[in-house]
């Protein structure tokens, strides 16, 4: 799936459901979204989607800080509107698809960039000669994340690179203690 078909339908959500916080719009779609312990430890898994019996489900780690709950959410909701179908088999979490060579893993992280991430703050904050990591910072979201809102600014024609080249299991290594953040 290309990043234009993914930012289509970020704007099509955006568009439809006029919800930034990513809480309120899974409630908002219909998604039921548990959260609950699964760990502390680097190999906990931090949330997972799936679809049974026509109702979607995410599941989020509540021993993660709550930015990186929110960032969780906001991958598994790119599941839920991405791979939708795919999910009818299988859940995504992190212990099966967090893995360089995944595709959809990596077509949720750059859902959730473009969800999490506005075009116009993250300009700006470019154009005030910041430095990508206190850009990271100040948005409240890991560098591999925002190395993914680059990639999509990118293809929308922005002259920028990233001095990080992201995986699509970042988020499987992000730091329970929010420290990577």
């Amino acid at each position: 799936m290309s990043i234009e078909i993914i930012c289509r339908e970020v704007s099509r959500i955006m568009r439809k459901y006029d919800e930034p916080d990513p809480w309120k719009l899974a409630e908002a779609m219909g998604i039921i979204v548990q959260v609950m312990p699964l760990g502390s430890t680097d190999k906990s898994c931090k949330g997972f989607f799936l679809r049974q019996s026509r109702k979607k489900h995410i599941t989020i780690n509540s021993d993660l800080p709550e930015p990186i709950q929110r960032i969780i959410l906001a991958h598994e909701i790119g599941h839920a509107v991405l791979h939708h179908e795919a999910a009818k088999m299988k859940a995504f979490h992190d212990f099966a698809l967090y893995d360089t060579s995944s595709q959809m893993e990596y077509e949720a992280n750059l859902f959730a960039a473009e969800y999490l991430l506005e075009d116009d703050e993250v300009t700006e904050l470019l154009s005030e000669d910041t430095f990508f990591f206190s850009v990271a910072k100040e948005l409240e979201v890991p560098p591999e994340l925002l190395d993914f809102k680059f990639r999509i600014l990118k293809r929308k024609g922005w002259l920028i690179e990233s001095p990080i080249q992201s995986n699509s299991n970042f988020l499987k290594h992000l730091s329970d203690r929010g420290e990577d953040t």
